[in-house]
């Protein structure tokens, strides 16, 4: 060993060492390592520890200082050695942000990975790691609509009052209708999922034609009136009516949470209200149809029932929705609304103030 170098070897030490030797599965470098302090501690010199070894001198040397410094955890473990590439200085991330938020060149509606790669001289995977860094998601878009409404903070209190503290002796009804359910069978029978491989159907389908969902959704029960019709006019609305007056109980009061749609608003429908006084339409603001508790329900409809089912006829679409609704209905859960209108209101100021600094 050579001189200025000198450690002694305990036996705890020696037998952790010879662990590692012997160890099929300890990686090469630390045998090696290894090795070199166990032959040093034998009195080997160094010319005779490089032949035993199959390394050089200055490696030698250095892990005989690593141990003599560290001892054995200081062999397991590489110092840490600057980046071979450079990082990327901040003025670049910053660059790479501006470009993202700007428009992207020619004939493209976003920024992808390999065009900003290409525009900012940077790797693909710089583009993604800054574009992480920063939330950044060129390829989302995320939509909204925000209501145009004079009276939408009027209307809104007036819908969540019915939700939070419904009128005694009184029934609260959220009113719409799912239009448009198609009827479709695919062209050749799906194939079931199992391990490694999820269930397959075809692209294409054959059309049997579209029917439309009238319901009404109990908000204090939970429970859904639900009928199925093959037009959606005044006409159709004003059946579905009928049909709920029948199902509720006489002497309670019928408040009716509707959108704004033009069938909603018909004369007809409004001179059929004036004839049963029990009844009290609430319309939501304008583009505010979210507020409307029914939606809830198509939306789990359709994601239950709907997107993936195969309907060979008509008939076959509306007895699975009477079947779903049936279903829903022998285990109803109430409606509870949780969100702070004030919040609501809040939100949909600083919305259209952020569309007017745009515009």
């Amino acid at each position: 060993m050579r001189s200025g170098i000198s450690f002694t070897l305990s036996t705890s030490d020696r037998l952790r060492l010879e662990a590692l030797v012997a160890d099929r599965n300890t990686s090469q470098k630390h045998v090696w390592r290894a090795r070199i302090v166990l032959l040093s501690a034998d009195g080997l010199g160094t010319h005779a520890i490089m032949r035993e070894a199959g390394v050089s001198k200055t490696v030698v040397w250095r892990w005989q200082d690593r141990f003599a410094q560290e001892g054995v955890d200081g062999l397991l473990r590489d110092k840490t050695r600057p980046a071979r590439i450079p990082p990327l200085g901040p003025e670049v991330a910053a660059r790479v942000v501006a470009l993202t938020q700007g428009e992207p060149p020619g004939e493209t509606t976003h920024w992808t990975a390999a065009a900003m790669s290409k525009a900012a001289a940077i790797s693909v995977s710089s583009v993604q790691r800054i574009w992480r860094g920063h939330g950044l998601q060129p390829h989302r878009v995320r939509q909204f609509k925000l209501s145009t409404d004079p009276a939408f903070a009027a209307k809104l209190r007036d819908v969540v009052g019915l939700y939070i503290d419904p009128p005694a002796h009184a029934v609260v009804l959220s009113v719409d209708e799912k239009s448009q359910i198609q009827a479709l069978a695919r062209t050749q029978e799906p194939l079931p999922m199992k391990p490694g491989q999820p269930t397959t159907r075809t692209h294409d389908y054959k059309r049997h034609g579209t029917t439309t969902l009238f319901a009404a959704l109990d908000v204090l029960e939970g429970k859904v009136i639900g009928r199925c019709m093959q037009r959606h006019r005044h006409q159709e609305f004003i059946r579905f009516l009928n049909a709920v007056e029948a199902a509720v109980p006489a002497g309670k009061i019928v408040h009716a949470i509707l959108d704004n749609y033009a069938v909603h608003k018909h004369p007809k429908v409004r001179a059929w209200l004036d004839r049963h006084p029990r009844w009290t339409f609430h319309f939501t603001p304008t583009s505010a149809s979210w507020l409307n508790a029914v939606e809830g329900f198509f939306a789990k409809l359709a994601k239950r029932r709907l997107r993936r089912g195969v309907f060979g006829s008509l008939i076959e679409v509306q007895a699975a929705i009477k079947r779903f609704i049936a279903e829903s209905n022998g285990n109803p859960k109430p409606f509870v609304w949780t969100a702070d209108p004030d919040r609501i209101i809040q939100a949909a100021k600083r919305g259209h103030q952020v569309l007017d600094s745009h515009h």
